[in-house]
């Protein structure tokens, strides 16, 4: 989906699988999967056009620039995906379907199309390897510290999917339980937002791997927010959605303990 004409948008050049922010404060962490679109000079753009890579198919429009405004405020580190979701998705079980997909949103990708055993390994472990085992090591290096971090994780979604409208500016997923978010739900209603309260995404179903793996299986605190892309299509609305969100998790004290 485009966004608003104010957008700066282009296609990151590609350095390094994971990218590591750091941050003083070790009570949260901030992820953010699909920060980048940056595919390496060899795939060739994967057989798409730089507009194309611009899109939401290949990223999350704005999630890095709210990512590190929020890490910023909490004072916390950040660690960003360094690669397009369309090498391999960083968010997906790496024996999911949709781990590498040759088409996405009506969009062919010809790179994709009919790749090796041996090349969806080199994806593993060239791009999605090191982005988790970052993740795994900082959070592992806390709990040995006896500090148990929230982790936050941060997207964005388009304003339609299809014909189907996104009313929502800002939405708050959750898997097993509501009641650990809810306090966020109410806090963005409560500020005038029309909430997406597990929507457009149901994490019941549909999780994501980042927060399975590292989140879930460790029993940290932790949650989704889904920001509808047109709002932070702006450094400066990045970092206007980067301090609503640090408000709205010091105000309602979510996940830190007395």
């Amino acid at each position: 989906m485009r966004m608003r004409h104010t957008a700066v948008m282009n296609v990151d050049t590609y350095s390094a699988p994971v990218q590591f922010h750091p941050g003083a404060n070790s009570a949260f962490l901030v992820v953010c999967d699909h920060a980048s679109n940056a595919v390496p000079e060899e795939y060739h753009g994967l057989g798409l056009t730089a507009h194309e890579l611009e899109q939401h198919i290949a990223w999350d429009p704005g999630a890095r620039g709210v990512s590190l405004a929020l890490a910023e405020r909490l004072g916390c580190p950040a660690i960003l995906g360094g690669s397009s979701r369309l090498l391999i998705d960083l968010n997906r079980d790496i024996d999911d379907a949709t781990s590498i997909s040759a088409e996405i949103d009506s969009t062919f990708v010809p790179g994709n199309r009919a790749i090796s055993d041996d090349e969806r390994a080199e994806r593993v472990r060239r791009f999605f390897a090191p982005y988790h085992a970052r993740i795994d090591a900082w959070l592992d290096e806390q709990l040995a510290r006896r500090i148990k971090p929230v982790l936050i994780s941060v997207h964005s979604f388009t304003p339609r999917f299809g014909s189907i409208e996104r009313p929502w500016p800002i939405a708050v997923l959750w898997k097993k339980s509501r009641d650990p978010v809810a306090p966020l739900i109410d806090w963005f209603a409560a500020q005038g937002y029309q909430v997406g309260d597990n929507r457009p995404y149901d994490a019941r179903v549909l999780g994501g791997h980042t927060l399975e793996c590292h989140a879930l299986r460790r029993n940290l605190a932790h949650v989704l927010f889904e920001v509808r892309n047109n709002e932070i299509g702006t450094a400066r609305q990045q970092q206007e959605w980067g301090e609503r969100l640090h408000r709205a998790i010091v105000e309602t004290r979510f996940g830190m303990h007395d």
